[in-house]
């Protein structure tokens, strides 16, 4: 009996697939311009989906459980870079920088990173015969001056050019350095390190010092760091949020119900927090670049979109990269099939969750700031767009990040094809439909997990 209901489900689900498809391609002939163009806004949308639904089932399939904090990663992503960019050129002032709030972030940056150099150097220090006062005094530094780094950044935005140009080029020296030795060691692997090392070193300060000193000149490079700004926030919240509360709920509770109620009074509680902060009405973002849309067959298509698109494939291909081909990511599908296992061979569970947990809200936060410059933002976007990426992930199949990525497309180009002869305001309930269809006769979705 329940072999034929779902075999009679599948069937069902096949046969609405295959009358949907009908219908897309009736439309097509009728008007192909027009389907052109609802195929050009379909994967702009879709793209910002299936960022939102890689990171959510990142984070879903290792806890396995729903984190609502993501829609609220997802609005401060958003938020960030009004909060940031937001400059009165007649009153010669921002238009938001509040004190408080500046404080607030700083101090949970200063918290994360105390903990992160903890964890990193913590054992490594003792080893070398580092009493626990030394220790202490090195992570009260590193939070001091992570703490006052971010409370400039956010307190002097319009200078963020200058104080973040330094960083860049730090990052950019790390990274040439390290993908010199790393495609060195892979071509010669029994040759000798150290010509690797030194070449690294000269042409990565020398980038570096390059980057840095384009950034420090170009004030108008303020949108963009605000970008990684914002999500850097986000996924600072994050972390702090599952360091500092989800690790004893989750010892005490162990019941995903909890989390889910835990986790939708943070979103909650976040929302209302930037209602205050920002007002209720609807505020748009800065002007990015590619925002002229071009002429394509009939069609406008703007480069920005475009960039949204490339945005959610790379996103997904380096997250599959690290989950396939690291440690860290052997790691995090271990625990995601069994944490306790994990922890009995050894895995620090807690730092690799962590980790997790702040990867994933920076995928939230760059789905919101895709999401704000193409629409204005308000602060209830965060929920709208957590459940638009659980649609998706459901559509493709939660828990699989192939899944994740394809329900994300699908999504965006069904809802578009949808309010073809609809009113727009019809494809936020062709979504919630969508959501009862798969649910209904195919809960696994298009690629279900194994």
């Amino acid at each position: 009996m329940l072999r034929f209901r779902e075999n009679h489900g599948t069937s069902l689900a096949v046969t609405m697939a295959a009358a949907a498809a009908l219908y897309i391609v009736w439309k097509i002939t009728q008007s192909p311009e027009q389907a052109l163009q609802f195929t050009f806004n379909g994967l702009a949308v879709g793209a910002v989906y299936a960022l939102i639904a890689v990171g959510f089932t990142l984070v879903y399939s290792t806890v396995w459980f729903f984190d609502l904090y993501y829609g609220a990663a997802a609005a401060l992503g958003a938020y960030g870079v009004f909060y940031l960019r937001s400059f009165d050129t007649l009153g010669g002032r921002y238009e938001v920088n509040e004190p408080v709030v500046n404080l607030v972030f700083a101090a949970v940056t200063a918290g994360v990173a105390a903990w992160a150099f903890h964890e990193a150097f913590h054992t490594r220090m003792r080893r070398r015969g580092s009493g626990r006062t030394t220790v202490r005094v090195a992570d009260g530094l590193i939070a001091a001056i992570a703490g006052i780094y971010m409370w400039l950044v956010l307190t002097f935005p319009a200078q963020m050019h200058y104080l973040l140009s330094p960083v860049v080029g730090v990052i950019v020296a790390g990274a040439v350095c390290w993908l010199l030795y790393r495609g060195y060691r892979a071509a010669f692997a029994d040759a000798n390190a150290l010509p690797a090392i030194l070449g690294g070193v000269i042409v990565g300060c020398v980038a570096g010092a390059y980057c840095a000193y384009l950034i420090f000149g170009s004030p108008g490079a303020g949108l963009y760091l605000s970008w990684g700004v914002s999500c850097l926030l986000a996924g600072v919240v994050g972390l702090a949020l599952y360091r500092g509360l989800y690790v004893y709920m989750r010892e005490r509770a162990r019941s995903p119900l909890v989390m889910l109620v835990a986790t939708l009074g943070i979103l909650l509680a976040l929302t209302a927090f930037t209602t205050i902060v920002f007002q209720s009405a609807p505020r748009p973002l800065p002007e990015a670049f590619g925002s002229q849309p071009w002429k394509i067959a009939g069609a406008n298509l703007k480069a920005f979109n475009v960039f949204s698109i490339v945005v959610a494939i790379v996103s997904f291909l380096a997250l599959l990269f690290v989950l396939k081909r690291t440690s860290f990511g052997k790691a995090v599908r271990a625990i995601g099939d069994d944490e306790e296992v994990s922890k009995v061979v050894g895995i620090n569970t807690t730092v690799v969750i962590a980790i997790v947990f702040f990867v994933g809200a920076i995928y939230a936060a760059m789905g919101g700031i895709l999401s704000g410059h193409d629409t204005a933002i308000q602060p209830r976007m965060g929920l709208l767009l957590l459940l638009k990426g659980w649609i998706a992930s459901v559509v493709g199949g939660i828990g699989n990040l192939y899944g994740a990525i394809l329900g994300g497309f699908v999504l965006g180009l069904i809802e578009q094809f949808g309010i073809w002869d609809l009113a727009g305001e019809w494809k936020d309930a062709i979504s919630f439909v969508l959501l009862i269809l798969f649910l209904s006769f195919w809960p696994r979705g298009i690629l279900p997990r194994r």
